[in-house]
């Protein structure tokens, strides 16, 4: 298995720390050079990352890959509930790569506009949620909605994207979890 991404994606880095125990190659990429643009159209219709080959079998997202990864070596599946936080972390780290790659477009997302209002309101509203979740023991257990949540808060600070100080639960779990052996192996600072 091959799995195909950038080092500061943070969807790519959940699934590297996910896959941590796991036999997965990784294979780091430039999504904007021209040789591995070409390897992304020809392999992940989507032209994101990350993107995982298993032979003849492509797998084209993180949440798709976990799937596909956990049913493959047996692991247990996460629970409904677990999905739906799953969709809270995805919902607000599509936003804020979103906000970024406008940002690095020289577009100004401190304007007042629907697009950027909207983005701003998610963030809040799931920030705030994540917030209780972890105050009620959520993000206990290092499996994968809180390798999830982690990678996005990193990203988000790494980025300087959220002001944190507003979430001290999710600042404390941060903290908690920054040592972990996959966690500094998959630091896009480094």
């Amino acid at each position: 298995m091959i799995l195909y991404g950038s080092t500061t994606s943070p969807f790519v880095r959940r699934i590297r720390m996910f896959t941590h125990s796991i036999p997965v190659d990784f294979v780091v990429m430039d999504i904007f050079s021209a040789e591995d643009r070409k390897v992304l159209i020809a392999k992940n219709p989507t032209l994101k990352v990350p993107f995982l080959v298993d032979d003849d079998t492509n797998v084209f997202d993180s949440r798709v890959i976990h799937r596909y990864i956990t049913d493959k070596f047996e692991l247990t599946p996460i629970t409904w509930q677990q999905e739906n936080t799953l969709t809270l972390i995805d919902s607000i780290s599509d936003s804020l790569v979103s906000m970024f790659l406008l940002s690095r477009s020289e577009i100004d997302t401190s304007e007042d506009k629907m697009f950027f209002n909207l983005q701003r309101q998610r963030s809040d509203k799931v920030f705030a949620q994540l917030e209780k979740q972890c105050k009620a023991g959520d993000f206990n257990e290092w499996d994968y909605p809180s390798i999830c949540l982690y990678s996005l808060i990193d990203w988000a600070h790494f980025r300087p994207l959220v002001d944190f100080a507003p979430y001290p639960a999710l600042l404390e779990y941060y903290k908690n979890n920054s040592n972990r052996e996959e966690v500094k192996e998959t630091d896009p600072r480094e």
